[in-house]
């Protein structure tokens, strides 16, 4: 019996020695580090982004005025008027031509900015022209529409088109014979087209063509009046 029981001692000793090293051999294993994954921001896109929202802020932010002056090199403003003038030749054409030569003459010129695209225009203008016993007036009050159909830098081409009033006037026939023509008022047409240079914000000059056609002046006791003429100008004007 005794026996038997060291026996099994003895195995269990043995079982144990075979047991510790394998035991002892398993090692714990480390738990795998955690490293939080952190968005890096694409700091070039963000800083373009940021810029163009900027840039929209503060072209909103801007008076309409302003921008135009991005475009052009000097602002145009609505609402605004001018006072000017027209020197240039005065051509008599058709039977206008019979009673007197050209000459050069004078207009006034009146121009308000309705829109970015388009003035009103208003002339007012007299001459008499002479062709020896012979003479010729004419004399107008027109309004016309002055579109510019592009502006490049300050220099804006244009054409322009209206109606208005008339009150030519001839003296007809040679020597003592000679006599003037009824006075009478007319309606008439113009148009034509020119350019304009902007100096600055105030001063504007140019250059204008423009055809007066006035209708038919009909006359009790003689032939009736009836022609045109056209004006080659230098124009300036002052706007406020």
């Amino acid at each position: 019996m005794s026996k038997t029981i060291s026996l099994m001692l003895m195995a269990a000793i043995a079982a144990m020695s075979f047991l510790t090293p394998a035991s002892s051999l398993a090692q714990p294993v480390p738990p795998k580090s955690f490293t939080p994954k952190i968005k890096t921001p694409n700091t070039s896109a963000e800083l373009r982004t940021k810029d163009a929202v900027k840039d929209d802020v503060e072209e909103e932010a801007l008076p309409r005025d302003a921008k135009v002056q991005v475009h052009s090199g000097s602002p145009r403003r609505l609402q605004q008027h001018g006072l000017g003038f027209g020197l240039g030749q005065t051509s008599l054409l058709g039977d206008y031509g019979k009673y007197g030569n050209d000459k050069i003459a004078l207009d006034l010129l009146y121009s308000y900015a309705a829109s970015y695209s388009f003035d009103l225009l208003v002339n007012a203008h007299v001459s008499e022209h002479r062709d020896n016993d012979e003479r010729m007036r004419v004399m107008g009050l027109t309004s016309s529409i002055k579109g510019r159909f592009v502006e490049y830098d300050n220099l804006s081409p244009f054409f322009l088109g209206g109606l208005g009033f008339y009150a030519p006037r001839a003296k007809r026939g040679s020597g003592g014979d000679a006599k003037w023509s009824d006075q009478k008022m007319t309606f008439g047409l113009n148009f034509g087209g020119g350019v304009d240079l902007r100096l600055n914000e105030h001063y504007v000059v140019g250059v204008m063509g423009q055809m007066h056609w006035p209708f038919k002046v009909e006359q009790d006791n003689m032939s009736d009046l009836k022609g045109y003429y056209f004006k080659l100008l230098i124009t300036g004007m002052y706007l406020f």
